[in-house]
């Protein structure tokens, strides 16, 4: 989708200043809404796709005016009222008023989280057939404006870069956000010129790669 959350080449946001000797973790919030998320999502009620598509479809004044955990506790707050692992009444009572909901997995316990973690979730499929493009290939990323979730961003759509690598098959998250299945696709290391990007002002030494699957691409 085209929200404000795809901020790739947009101006207006003013410079990115790194802070020097960051810390994981600004607050001890933070750390605990890492770890709710992590939780929830391993209990099989949505995929990784549905979460990062519930993030970005957060209202624009609200994405913008919020630090990242901020952002992801909105979104797990979301996706709970959605399954219905939580209701409005136990929102505003800021605790349980009802049995937990049995759910597709269940809890894991706290002994088998960081093997858990380590694993991560895999989204490599096995294909069949050859893929599209080869390495070398010159393709245009397509001029796609879609409703709902898309990992192809704004500032690519129409350019011409070069298939550096084929990745393999992965799960396609246009449609593994909204339940329609992995239908895993050929994915592509792509490479674009900052010019082909930007114009004619950007740096002539930038280059930018992008991991765009078939679908968004078609022979330039």
């Amino acid at each position: 989708m085209n929200g404000v959350h795809d901020l790739g080449g947009m101006m207006g946001f003013g410079p990115v200043i790194p802070e020097p000797d960051e810390p994981v973790f600004h607050a001890a919030w933070e750390r605990r809404a890492l770890a709710l998320t992590l939780a929830c999502g391993a209990l099989g009620e949505w995929s990784i796709d549905t979460s990062r598509h519930t993030r970005e479809s957060l209202p624009p004044a609200f994405y913008l005016s919020s630090s990242y955990y901020e952002i992801w506790i909105a979104a797990l707050t979301n996706l709970l009222e959605w399954r219905g692992m939580v209701g409005a009444e136990e929102l505003a009572a800021e605790r349980a008023l009802a049995p937990a909901k049995a759910t597709r997995r269940s809890p894991p316990a706290a002994s088998d989280i960081p093997a858990l973690l380590a694993r991560g979730g895999p989204c490599d499929r096995p294909m069949t057939g050859r893929p599209h493009f080869a390495v070398g290939d010159r393709v245009r990323a397509r001029v796609i404006n879609p409703a709902g979730h898309t990992r192809l961003p704004r500032y690519a759509r129409g350019k011409t870069g070069v298939v550096e690598r084929v990745q393999g098959g992965f799960v396609f998250p246009d449609s593994n956000a909204h339940g329609r299945g992995e239908a895993p696709q050929w994915l592509y290391c792509v490479t674009f010129t900052g010019r082909e990007l930007w114009g004619d002002e950007a740096d002539p030494g930038l280059s930018v790669s992008l991991d765009c699957w078939e679908s968004y691409l078609e022979r330039a």
